[in-house]
């Protein structure tokens, strides 16, 4: 297989792992982000590059919002959410956070592929995104799978970007309105 051929492949598997996406979770996810007094974002490796595109489309969207550890962020309150991007749900760092946020009384949303994970028993909303794990008896088949976590992380990116298409329609906001909140210092 080449480039194009592989790029055809991964569309494939997507559109497939889209279709298990549940709406009533995705649902609840939005109402839980839309009531949050400030919105943290965190994720570790490609799933923290994911969050931190949500978190700058959030803010396009009027919401105020902070990427864990930057050094600007808020000192959190109650009526805040930590939204977490974990493929696992086990990410040490990320269940520590989790755990404070908690103790804190910081609402917690997941996306994750495993609801029953540490953090997902933490968090009050979890949207499950489904991801593919190869199986060891498909060896040598024609299956197709992308390898580690590749498949959630990119279903991560496009439904965030998805949430913020619900997001805009919810409020109102277009391209247009969301570009006066874009940084002009770049």
């Amino acid at each position: 297989m080449g480039v194009q051929e592989f790029t055809v492949s991964i569309l494939k598997e997507l559109e497939q792992n889209a279709l298990k996406i549940d709406n009533a979770q995705a649902s609840k996810f939005i109402s839980q982000l839309r009531s949050a007094k400030h919105i943290y974002l965190q994720g570790a490796g490609r799933s923290g590059i994911a969050i931190r595109g949500f978190a700058n489309r959030l803010l396009h969207l009027g919401f105020s919002v902070s990427v864990v550890g930057e050094i600007s962020s808020p000192h959190s309150k109650p009526g805040d959410l930590l939204i977490i991007g974990s493929g696992s749900g086990e990410t040490s760092s990320l269940k520590s956070l989790a755990q404070k946020a908690v103790e804190c009384g910081v609402e917690v949303a997941l996306v994750t592929m495993k609801a029953d994970s540490t953090i997902g028993k933490l968090a009050t909303s979890v949207l499950v995104l489904p991801g593919t794990v190869k199986d060891e008896n498909a060896r040598g088949s024609d299956q197709f799978s992308q390898p580690m976590g590749s498949a959630f992380e990119q279903l991560c990116f496009l439904t965030y970007d998805a949430i913020v298409l619900e997001l805009m329609a919810q409020l109102g906001e277009t391209s247009e309105s969301m570009f006066t909140r874009h940084a002009d210092f770049e």
